[in-house]
């Protein structure tokens, strides 16, 4: 994934909603369970963590007390300790309560929900950001959140440390190669994955809410993309990486980014087997499902945004002129366009909409075919109330059959019939913007054919239309069109609109 050009949209949930589902994940629920519990009492050690001695108070605040917030007062915002059932001791062995405390402790202390007041001393005292949980605004919830993510995030990149004994020298220092484990290399794993679980989710033709198999996940990441069959070493490499995200997903599950399905126990029993080519969907469903929440996908693109790609979200527009918005949609999908347009005009008068939308869309740069197309997509959503901007641009070179066509396909009456010079026109500027949107499309393909089928003199005429895109489109045609000889035409037909734009 590249950081040059933009990402897909994404659709985001209002951040009130995000911030609600942010407070009732496990883990950051049990985080401000722990910083209430702290007291002048509490100690921590060296390294900020609590003291063994008192690890056991810890995991017995994370049983089930009711459903307290931060002030301590009953409310919604914090759930119950029953309905996570990761925690306090009815998660099962003291060892795992003892675990989850420490682990919530040290998302407390990460996310400024306690802070340590003497290191020397050990001590602590809540910290400045546990008030923003009751008092501060959504985006306030959701930054506390975003410092748990980044804590567990980090966490996953660690591997189990059984032979960390071992890998330590003479000198009490950990050799990170005796281990096999280079720190960067994993987090840069981590971090592809999750980028590309996101360019699945948020692509048009990508499975949306639905659940990615973990072995296609995996492979995006391993398996080269001119590659026509994975090798055996590659599969292999495939099925490790498998193991090692279903570790690293069930860490991320109670952050709430994932909702994840682990790999059957019965896969992971018996190391000799290999995940085949599933046949059907329980099948896949075995080697382990995971999908981005509402609250994942808010959490990744933010991360994503941190780390320099351009990743937007459908209402980034709403509030910024035509000129941006029949821009900025160049690049998106037909859905995310629609929905962007929606609420671009949702925000507006329908007919000072429309005549902004119309200035916007003139120009003779490369962008402004796709800008008309977009125009005329906006237009088709305004409605019979848009058609006295329609007919004021009648006469423009550049919109005038773009109005026509608007105003045919509403059942406006007195339409003037466009001239010769203008149908061809438009036929160039249509081309031009669907070539810019989708390359050599089927589409595309189809509607090359039928032109050339419809008009017997097509490129004796065409090439003479005063548009900047006319060499392009027929030279695209001349590529696309599988009659070999029309095909021919088209170049000529190109090669003599290139020569009489530079005459």
């Amino acid at each position: 994934m590249s950081d040059s050009s933009p990402l897909p949209p994404v659709r985001l949930r209002p951040e009130a909603e995000l911030a609600r589902a942010a407070l009732s994940t496990p883990l950051l629920s049990r985080a401000v369970r722990i910083a209430r519990w702290a007291g002048p009492d509490t100690r921590v050690d060296a390294g900020g963590g609590l003291v063994d001695e008192q690890l056991p108070a810890a995991a017995e605040a994370l049983g089930p007390r009711g459903n307290h917030t931060a002030t301590g007062t009953p409310g919604p915002n914090v759930p119950d300790a029953a309905a996570d059932p990761a925690a306090g001791t009815a998660a099962g062995t003291a060892a795992d309560a003892v675990a989850l405390a420490s682990e919530a402790w040290r998302v407390a202390v990460d996310t400024g929900l306690v802070r340590i007041t003497d290191e020397e001393e050990g001590t602590v005292a809540p910290g400045e950001d546990l008030a923003l949980l009751t008092g501060g605004s959504p985006h306030d919830v959701l930054g506390v959140w975003l410092g748990a993510l980044d804590t567990v995030l980090a966490d996953a990149s660690v591997p189990a440390l059984d032979g960390l004994v071992e890998a330590v020298d003479r000198g009490g220092d950990i050799d990170l190669s005796a281990l096999g484990w280079d720190p960067e290399a994993e987090a840069e794993f981590l971090d592809g994955v999750l980028g590309n679980l996101y360019l699945m989710s948020v692509s048009e033709d990508g499975p949306g809410d639905a659940a990615v198999p973990l072995p296609a996940l995996a492979a995006s990441v391993i398996v080269p993309g001119d590659m026509a069959e994975p090798t055996n070493a590659v599969l292999e490499q495939v099925s490790d990486a498998m193991m090692r995200l279903d570790d690293q997903f069930r860490m991320l599950e109670p952050v709430g980014l994932v909702e994840y399905r682990p790999v059957a126990e019965a896969l992971l029993a018996d190391a000799e087997e290999e995940p085949a080519a599933p046949v059907d969907e329980t099948d896949v469903s075995r080697y382990g499902m995971v999908r981005l929440t509402p609250l994942g996908r808010y959490g990744l693109r933010a991360r994503l945004m941190d780390a320099g790609f351009e990743a937007p979200a459908v209402g980034d527009l709403a509030d910024k002129g035509a000129d941006a918005l029949l821009d900025g949609t160049s690049a998106f999908g037909p859905a995310a366009a629609r929905a962007e347009t929606e609420q671009w005009l949702a925000r507006r008068e329908p007919l000072a909409a429309a005549r902004e939308l119309l200035a916007a869309a003139r120009g003779t740069d490369t962008g402004a075919p796709l800008r008309r197309l977009r125009c005329q997509q906006a237009l088709s959503l305004v409605g019979g109330t848009a058609e006295p901007a329609l007919r004021e641009v009648l006469d423009d070179a550049e919109l005038g059959g773009l109005a026509r066509v608007w105003l045919t396909e509403h059942g406006a009456a007195h339409v003037p019939p466009p001239a010769e010079a203008m149908v061809y026109w438009l036929t160039i500027d249509t081309l031009a913007a669907q070539l810019a949107a989708e390359g050599d499309s089927e589409e595309l393909r189809a509607l090359v054919q039928g032109l050339a089928q419809q008009h017997g003199r097509f490129f004796e005429a065409v090439w003479r239309v005063d548009h900047p895109a006319t060499a392009d489109v027929l030279e695209a045609m001349g590529r696309l069109h599988p009659d070999k000889n029309i095909a021919k035409e088209a170049r000529k037909a190109a090669f003599k609109a290139r020569s009489q734009r530079g005459a």
